[in-house]
């Protein structure tokens, strides 16, 4: 069996790092040295192609512990990151220049690994060869054309997408469980309302709130965010994603002035996005602006809302949860373009990804770490059939399945959960 890695961003290294690891010869096509795509600046591998930072580092985050899982199970990047860490307090922040250095020598140095500078447009697709596609969230032109045909659909797009955040976190003395004109469970939506004073001093905050730097790459054309709808006049929301009809507030049994609901993000329920609050506020001003929502002041954000223009596959009805194509099980995708978000959640996808390849090619079993772990919940997540509007996700607590009995204090609790993680995936390492 041959095996095909397709990218050398930190999917794509960690991918072929594990079967050439495994002791099996691999090929890694890269289109740098022959053309780059918008977003990248050199032609080393791994690039970093916007912040330094690589998140928190402490094993009591989420960030932390997706990182400490991923070099127990061997990782090229974690190690190399730590190697070339700078002072960023308690985030793993790297020289970006000697981080792709250092990762591209590791590549290009061993002995199983074959670095072919090719701009792939086709998907060499056979019966002896697994191919892992790790293409990031701009692929384009012609290969994306080809996996359109692969999947049988094209890439999905998203534009915007809203903050969301735990269900756990919302105030339910002030926030109520309803659907519009009680059509649907209470469950599938929760409902914050405002007054008119609440509602007036929020929109005034919102219009003052500072937005994100935009990129040259990032495409947003015909997309309302809520800062922008606000800017338009008072009332606008109000008409719009905020607009309270169907809904009686059972603290005062009248209609609010305005409302925001959150929608049911995953079928455990754990989760809710803002539904129509697709934003380009930075991180920073959402969390200020949008925990004046009433019921969100103690909210704990899991992802805040995005505008970029990037491409994603629709991964919960197209792929299982080691990455593999449903309908063809010897091509697997890692990175961005599977729907996880962030530099090491796609560097993560890629060392499964490349496990999986490997077990593949020996008739083994794929290995997917539990859903207690953070690795085993973004799998979880990105093959979810029952999400039906997938957009992406990084690491969080708020995929995790809850610790019982609940443990008040946060900070014990994300110490019980990442401890429960390790121990998860130790012990399933053991076994197999």
């Amino acid at each position: 069996m041959k095996f095909k890695v397709i990218g050398a961003g930190l999917a794509g290294v960690e991918a072929a790092w594990q079967i050439a690891q495994a002791g099996y010869k691999v090929e890694l096509f890269e289109m740098k040295g022959i053309k780059r795509s918008p977003a990248h600046k050199t032609d080393l591998f791994a690039e970093l192609v916007c912040s330094n930072s690589l998140k928190a580092s402490r094993l009591e985050s989420a960030a932390g512990l997706l990182k400490e899982e991923m070099f127990l199970l061997g990782s090229l990047t974690v190690p190399v990151a730590r190697g070339c860490a700078v002072p960023a307090g308690g985030a793993l922040a790297v020289d970006r220049d000697i981080f792709s250095q250092q990762i591209t020598d590791k590549i290009k140095s061993h002995k199983n690994i074959t670095v072919v500078n090719e701009v792939v447009e086709e998907l060499d697709i056979d019966d002896n060869t697994i191919v892992i596609i790790a293409t990031g969230p701009l692929t384009d032109g012609t290969l994306a054309e080809n996996i359109k045909s692969l999947v049988g659909e094209y890439l999905s797009f998203y534009d915007a997408a809203a903050p969301i955040v735990t269900a756990e976190s919302v105030d339910m003395t002030k926030a109520f469980g309803a659907s519009r004109y009680d059509r649907g469970g209470e469950s599938d939506y929760l409902n914050c309302p405002f007054n008119k004073a609440e509602y007036e001093n929020f929109i005034n905050e919102l219009v003052k709130a500072e937005g994100a730097v935009v990129h040259d790459f990032d495409v947003y054309e015909g997309c309302m965010p809520i800062e922008k709808l606000a800017k338009r006049g008072l009332d606008a929301p109000r008409f719009g994603p905020m607009k309270p009809v169907g809904l009686i507030d059972p603290n005062t049994n009248h209609r609010p002035w305005a409302c925001v609901q959150l929608r049911r993000e995953n079928a455990k329920g754990t989760m809710f996005n803002l539904v129509g609050f697709q934003t380009n506020l930075k991180f920073g001003e959402q969390k200020r602006v949008f925990s004046m929502i009433p019921g969100l002041e103690n909210a704990e954000f899991v992802r805040y809302g995005v505008m970029h223009r990037n491409s994603f596959l629709n991964s919960p009805k197209l792929l299982n949860s080691d990455f593999s194509l449903r309908t063809n099980k010897n091509i697997f995708f890692a990175g961005q373009i599977t729907g996880v978000e962030g530099y090491m959640e796609s560097a993560g996808s890629g060392i499964l990804a490349g496990i999986n390849a490997v077990r593949r090619a020996e008739g083994k079993p794929p290995f997917i770490p539990n859903t207690d772990t953070m690795l085993g919940a973004l799998c979880d997540y990105i093959s979810d059939e029952s999400v039906t509007d997938f957009q992406p996700m990084g690491a969080n607590f708020g995929i995790l399945p809850p610790i019982e009995p609940k443990i008040k204090d946060k900070k014990e609790r994300y110490k019980a959960l990442a401890q429960r993680a390790i121990t998860s995936l130790k012990t399933l390492m053991e076994n197999i």
